[in-house]
């Protein structure tokens, strides 16, 4: 490790709260699907910042849409039009299908805040007496205090009680707790079409066809998060799509802007109606950078076809885990969609399994002790899959001996 390391690496144990517990490296520069560390040395990104560098690091549209609106305007808030940002609300208004509108936060936390207030807003008028969120255990959408009830990960949220109320959780693809669970009292339904940070459990069709069936019957809101599946990870441009869903309310951010932060709201032009000025605000979103970055981002997923290349590079991530898994015995369960994949370990070594691989230049990124998550690049080829799995390989025996 070099000197820039060392430097980093002590200013963060003086400055930094310890909220993170950070890997031993440091990384400089990126390109593409590779990241190169303070020593020049070369690392394959399975992780590509949690599934928010969809396009690949570097990627020259996006650093040139960044520079340019960057020597021109940074900020004015959002009391004043911008440059970028009605353009990019619309792009995303299409790539969705219409009828909707669009607000711009920073994150994806945020963006799942907006949709919780937005809910009870709408619900004021056309559910009277309705407020509560209904969501599924192992999901997550944020570390907000409203984003940390909605969550179904107890261990996430209990530091932090008394947390809001309203939040009520069912299984994922469970259909009969899900009506059960939608009272009178409902507002809405918030769900992951896959759970990203519970572990990649991806929803089953026939139970998101019938959650959507339920809400109609209910008058509840169908919001899906796709601030991890969005952007042509899973195939199409969002995650919903693939199941002929029509959702109320949509959550984004993650991939939108390729790295830089960015969330948005989005929501049916009827329940986008009950926000008034006023309603909610954000002084950073929908900056004229991160806009510019959002419009060279979405363009550039479309032209280079990544959608179509994240579903075929995903079916052969998961192909070789699977022959991975019966040569080795070390993997119990491989699950995902498109380049959105996971899988269990067979033993509670996940931690040791990525720490061995960042060793050997490949990123990957472990939830829990047994689960290894792989969210490259939508640029990622058999290429580098192959890399990835003969180093898996060796890093599954070196954690056995």
């Amino acid at each position: 490790m070099g000197t820039l390391f060392d430097a980093a690496h002590a200013h963060d144990a003086a400055c930094i709260m310890r909220t993170y517990a950070r890997k031993p490296v440091m990384f400089v520069r990126g390109d593409g699907m590779r990241l190169y560390d303070d020593d020049g040395a070369e690392y394959l990104d399975f992780v590509s910042g949690i599934g928010a560098v969809n396009l690949g690091h570097a990627h020259p549209a996006v650093t040139a849409a960044v520079a340019e609106q960057a020597a021109k305007l940074v900020h004015v808030s959002n009391l004043y039009y911008v440059e970028h940002r009605a353009e990019l609300a619309c792009d995303l208004v299409r790539l969705l299908g219409g009828g909707m509108r669009v607000f711009f936060a920073n994150s994806g936390a945020e963006a799942n805040e907006g949709a919780i207030k937005l809910a009870r807003k709408w619900a004021s008028t056309a559910k009277p007496g309705a407020y509560k969120v209904v969501s599924t255990l192992r999901s997550f959408h944020g570390r907000t205090l409203a984003t940390l009830a909605a969550n179904g990960q107890p261990g996430k949220s209990q530091a932090f009680e008394p947390l809001p109320q309203g939040f009520v959780h069912v299984p994922l693809n469970d259909i009969e707790a899900l009506e059960s669970a939608l009272d009178e009292t409902v507002a809405a339904f918030l769900v992951e079409i896959v759970q990203g940070e519970g572990g990649v459990w991806p929803a089953r069709d026939e139970y998101l066809r019938a959650a959507e069936a339920l809400c109609r019957e209910h008058g509840v809101l169908l919001m899906i998060d796709e601030v991890q599946t969005g952007f042509f990870r899973t195939g199409p441009a969002f995650a919903h799509q693939a199941h002929g869903l029509t959702p109320d309310v949509v959550t984004l951010a993650k991939s939108m802007a390729n790295g830089l932060p960015m969330g948005a709201l989005v929501a049916r032009e009827e329940v986008a109606a009950a926000f008034e000025p006023g309603d909610h605000g954000s002084t950073f979103g929908g900056g004229p950078v991160v806009c510019a970055a959002g419009r060279a981002t979405v363009a550039a997923l479309q032209a280079e076809n990544l959608g179509a290349r994240a579903t075929l590079a995903g079916e052969y991530l998961r192909k070789a885990l699977l022959e991975l898994a019966q040569r080795t015995g070390a993997i119990s369960d491989v699950r995902g969609v498109g380049l959105m994949v996971g899988c269990s370990l067979a033993s509670p070594v996940a931690v040791q399994v990525a720490a061995s691989l960042l060793g050997r230049k490949v990123v990957v990124n472990h939830i829990g002790a047994d689960i290894l998550r792989f969210l490259p690049p939508l640029v990622c080829g058999t290429a580098e899959i192959d890399t990835l799995l003969a180093t898996l390989e060796d890093a599954f025996k070196e954690v056995a001996q």
